[in-house]
């Protein structure tokens, strides 16, 4: 992320920033290309929402992320409570997009200087409200302190469910492509610290044969274009079938909204198509809807279908960290 800027223009997790010279995508890529692993000890490496490795027979998954004050929240805004529960449900999301069950975390945080016992306790309930709710302890960390803001990173590990791992790669052509949940302004009413991490759902959604699938967390739209270039496909998405959320009906704006804004961690999925009908009859996730918004294809192209059927390019906008 730039440092130059105020935090207030830095902090808009739908907007993609050009000003810096690497983007993170763009590092990852790097990263994969130069990384070569025994397939046998580690059968997914970078690149997926979680790293497989291979332990004594059994596969373990795991993951990393964090939230910075003043990227990923507000501290003096949200309050420490808020920050640690978020850098908690960021990762049980990741669980949740690869269809598995938690196991445990560890914590390593910089706490700015000054930064108040009363406050580092709360920054713990709030890593600890959603362990405890998902069966995810914590079980480790470091904590240092530092001049720069409150910094949180997490480690998490996981099993694979009952219906093994889903990945992002794996998508066919003529699956049904299909979402959770609705889009659009999490982050300007403050969903985006308060989401419910769909980790239960996941592991449902694994038994109905899923091809692919990832957590939106970028942005509909380029978090779709995640699953398609891993899967070497295309997409169609019908424009009158992405679910906006109330949060952003309201805008001028809120079809692209619901497809840019990001921060809504809800989980985007494909399978085939009688397996999407059995779904949708099935509603086996309770409160939480499933929609179809779309059909994968041939080729890289990725559409918005218009409701009079013409077409426009559904471009890949969305949350992108930029240095």
């Amino acid at each position: 992320m730039s440092s130059s800027g105020s935090i207030a223009n830095r902090m808009r997790p739908g907007r993609t920033f050009v000003r810096g010279k690497m983007k993170e995508v763009s590092f990852i890529n790097y990263i994969r290309s130069r990384s070569v692993f025994d397939p046998a000890v580690v059968p997914v490496g970078p690149g997926d929402d979680m790293a497989v490795v291979r332990c004594g027979g059994q596969d373990i998954l795991v993951a990393a992320d964090q939230v910075l004050d003043g990227v990923h929240f507000r501290l003096a805004e949200h309050g420490a409570r808020a920050a640690g529960r978020k850098a908690m449900a960021r990762n049980l999301s990741d669980v949740a997009a690869m269809a598995c069950e938690p196991l445990a975390a560890v914590a390593t945080v910089a706490l700015p200087r000054g930064f108040s016992e009363a406050d580092a306790k709360e920054m713990y309930a709030g890593l600890r409200e959603l362990g405890d709710q998902f069966s995810c302890p914590l079980v480790g960390g470091d904590i240092a302190t530092w001049d720069g803001a409150l910094a949180i990173s997490l480690s998490i590990l996981a099993t694979p469910g009952e219906a093994g791992i889903v990945l992002r790669a794996g998508s066919r052509v003529g699956d049904a492509i299909c979402v959770t949940g609705a889009f659009g302004g999490a982050w300007h009413t403050l969903r985006h610290l308060t989401f419910a991490p769909r980790v239960a759902e996941g592991l449902i959604l694994g038994r109905y044969g899923l091809h692919s699938m990832i957590d939106v967390s970028d942005g509909l739209a380029i978090d779709l274009g995640h699953v398609c270039e891993a899967s070497g496909v295309g997409a169609d998405v019908q424009a009158a079938a992405v679910p906006v959320h109330p949060d952003a009906q309201h805008r001028p704006d809120a079809l692209a909204a619901a497809l840019g804004d990001g921060e809504d961690y809800e989980l985007l999925f494909t399978l085939p198509q009688d397996q999407a009908e059995r779904l949708l009859a099935d509603k086996p996730l309770g409160d939480v809807t499933v929609t179809r918004i779309g059909t994968i294809v041939a080729g890289a192209a990725r559409s918005l279908v218009l409701a009079d059927r013409r077409r426009q390019e559904l471009v890949a906008g969305g949350w992108q960290h930029d240095t």
